[in-house]
């Protein structure tokens, strides 16, 4: 539960602090005391979007703060878990801060966290329902959550979530492959040049230096014949050769080391250079005698260089990437061949989606089917004790043309509010105060199955009084037996039933208008239930009344 609000810098909100208990919490005031001010701040805190508006003049930042009791909430746990963040000691810790400039941070337990995970987080703790909430009552969507919440419909809508996107992927699968194939057969011809071109032309990566090599090698084979032969006749070939004459360098050399043996190293160096000398004369010999003198084959190689040169204009990059080109050209060619065969494997697994969409389309207007009924008798059944003896409410499912991802139905909520006519929608025969009470009826009713621990009602009670107040009031206080209910209200009715009354009220503090919070006690409590009442709050017989009233809802 939400156990202590903390605002500051927020509108007309200097610095405020307020704590919360289990039951009935509810705040009152004078009309612009600030009260709305208060359900921003709770909304902010929540996820809803952040403005620079809502900055105190004068100040450069807005926070608020919600410290939240979450023990024994496991599920909290595991979401936290999953974020990183801890619960300590069973304490949660919500904080958004606005700055002037309008950008936003938030912390959970002091840590840094995105506006997306506080609003997760606030959902999960918190369920808002503000003044004008009820005409999201008339919404057809609106009117199917809370069917599906009643029913517990959660495993069943997803499924049918699941079946409804998964025959979407296949249908859109197989559009596009209708496509694909539509286009490669409008384009057969030209790919089917574009890959035989290719292909005829048996690319090989690295095949224009190879080409570029070999026909240097052609162009210059007379050049490279006489210098090879050259070397070879001044290395070992002609008598006055250079090896041959090295004899003697080798005799000098051998006197050399009888002499001094300490330079036998020397002879070694010699045989390298002898026997490198003489390995390059061979391959001079060898290499001459296998350089080409073919015409043909240069020819040959201009023409291949000419192919590739014209591939490369015509289809642009490397050789490698024209392959490629060739390659692709050739699978959109198969794909006009194969696409039939693919496509019947399509649709046959597109039927098999139908059919399971179809099952669970069927499985959940069964469970909502069931649910209509159950709710429209137990809704039908708390109207009497809100005011609307002779209402009737009926909730009911209206085929669609068509499954879509929530259904082969949709969900509408009708009444009638005088005994003899036939249940209406909703928006043909509610006014706003009517609006409210049905909320507040489906809300009692919902409580028992909502997990949400705290329920903020602002001023849902809008377009009542009198005895439905009282109604109204005691309802409010019925769903405070197992939730936290924070109302904001102008009913001395409804605050009466409170088991924490707050009074909200503006006083000028430097020259500065500010709200105050301020619990009630029993004294405080009586004058402003006499206030509300409408008379002189001063008054004996005013007293009097908020004391019966009072008596009757918690006692003073």
């Amino acid at each position: 539960m939400l156990s202590e609000l903390r605002i500051r810098n927020f509108a007309l909100i200097d610095r405020l602090s307020v704590r919360l208990g289990p039951g009935l919490n509810v705040l009152t005031g004078e009309t612009g005391a600030g009260k709305s001010i208060i359900v921003g701040a709770l909304g902010l805190l929540l996820g809803e979007r952040a403005s620079a508006d809502v900055v105190r003049h004068g100040e450069d930042r807005a926070s608020v703060e919600g410290v939240f009791d979450v023990a024994g909430r496991d599920d909290i746990a595991r979401m936290l878990d999953e974020r990183g963040f801890e619960a300590e000691e069973g304490t949660l810790v919500l904080k958004r801060e606005v700055v002037a400039e309008g950008r936003s941070r938030a912390w959970v337990n002091g840590s840094p966290t995105t506006v997306s995970v506080l609003g997760e987080l606030g959902r999960l703790l918190v369920d808002l329902h503000g003044q004008h909430e009820h005409q999201t009552l008339l919404r057809r969507d609106e009117q199917r959550a809370i069917l599906d919440a009643y029913a517990a419909n959660g495993d069943a809508a997803e499924r049918m979530r699941a079946a409804h996107a998964a025959v979407g992927g296949l249908e859109r699968e197989l559009e596009s492959l209708e496509t694909r194939r539509r286009e490669a057969m409008q384009r057969a011809d030209y790919l089917r040049f574009q890959a035989e071109e290719i292909e005829k032309a048996n690319l090989r990566p690295g095949e224009e230096d190879e080409l570029e090599d070999e026909a240097r090698r052609l162009t210059h084979s007379e050049e490279l014949t006489s210098l090879s032969g050259g070397l070879y006749e001044a290395l070992i070939g002609a008598d006055q050769a250079l090896v041959g004459e090295l004899g003697g360098i080798r005799r000098a050399l051998d006197s050399l080391v009888r002499i001094d043996p300490s330079q036998g190293e020397l002879q070694e160096l010699y045989d390298n250079a002898y026997y490198a000398l003489q390995e390059l004369g061979d391959r001079m010999e060898r290499y001459g005698a296998g350089i080409e003198h073919d015409p043909a084959r240069l020819d040959e190689i201009r023409r291949r260089q000419d192919l590739l040169f014209r591939l490369r204009s015509k289809y642009g990059g490397t050789l490698e990437e024209i392959v490629e080109i060739g390659r692709r050209a050739r699978a959109e060619l198969d794909l006009v061949d194969g696409a039939g065969f693919e496509a019947a494997a399509l649709q046959k697994r597109l039927d098999a989606a139908r059919e399971a969409r179809a099952a669970a389309a069927a499985e959940l207007g069964a469970r909502r089917e069931k649910a209509v009924k159950k709710l429209s008798r137990e809704v039908t059944g708390v109207l009497p004790e809100l005011g609307m003896a002779g209402g009737v409410f009926a909730a009911v499912t209206v085929p669609l043309p068509a499954p879509t991802a929530h259904g082969a139905e949709d969900v509408e909520f009708r009444v009638a509010l005088n005994k003899g006519f036939e249940p209406k929608p909703l928006s043909y025969v509610a006014s706003g105060g009517e609006m409210s009470r049905i909320m507040l009826a489906l809300k009692t009713i919902l409580a028992r199955l909502d997990s949400v621990p705290t329920l903020i009602f602002d001023e849902v009670d809008a377009g009542i009084g009198g005895r439905v107040g009282l109604q109204v009031g005691d309802k409010m206080r019925e769903v405070a037996a197992s939730h936290q209910v924070f109302a904001i209200t102008h009913l001395p009715q409804i605050a009466s039933r409170a088991h924490l009354h707050l009074l909200v009220a503006k006083r000028e503090r430097g020259g500065k208008t500010t709200t105050e919070i301020t619990a009630l006690e029993s004294a405080g409590r009586v004058h402003e239930i006499a206030r509300m009442l409408g008379g002189d709050p001063e008054s004996a017989v005013s007293l009097e009344h908020a004391r019966e009233l009072l008596e009757r809802g918690v006692g003073v």
